[in-house]
């Protein structure tokens, strides 16, 4: 139990070293500088739709543990669906607020990356 507590760790800790360093490759080649939408006039928006993702996906976690106990891809797809929506969400508020900047194509990358791993991670594991 604890060799897979422990290889699982180190997983995660090289996956957000390995997405920390592929985001500086990515904002450089596409020449992009970040910024965030909540230094616009998207700031309540912003905060007011993560809210919301996040109290659906806090909502339906019942919903969620009855049904993962059945069914391990339910799991994937439960992610995957929330992870499209925050970073869909995102993109497009930087889509809208973010004039001139390319950031959200640097956070559509990143849902495509979430995407093509998380419904590959069993590989991974």
């Amino acid at each position: 139990m604890g060799t897979l507590l422990f290889n699982i760790l180190l997983i995660l800790v090289a996956l957000y070293g390995l997405s920390f360093l592929l985001e500086k490759v990515i904002y450089k080649l596409l020449g992009v500088e970040k910024k965030e939408v909540s230094e616009t006039s998207g700031k309540k928006i912003d905060q007011w739709g993560r809210r919301i993702i996040m109290i659906l996906f806090l909502s339906t976690i019942p919903i969620y543990t009855f049904y993962a106990l059945k069914d391990t891809t339910f799991i994937k797809w439960y992610w995957i669906l929330y992870l499209t929506a925050l970073l869909g969400f995102q993109s497009v508020m930087e889509w809208k607020y973010l004039k001139n900047s390319k950031q959200y194509l640097v956070t559509l990358i990143f849902l495509v990356v979430g995407i093509v791993f998380l419904y590959n991670v069993e590989y991974f594991i």
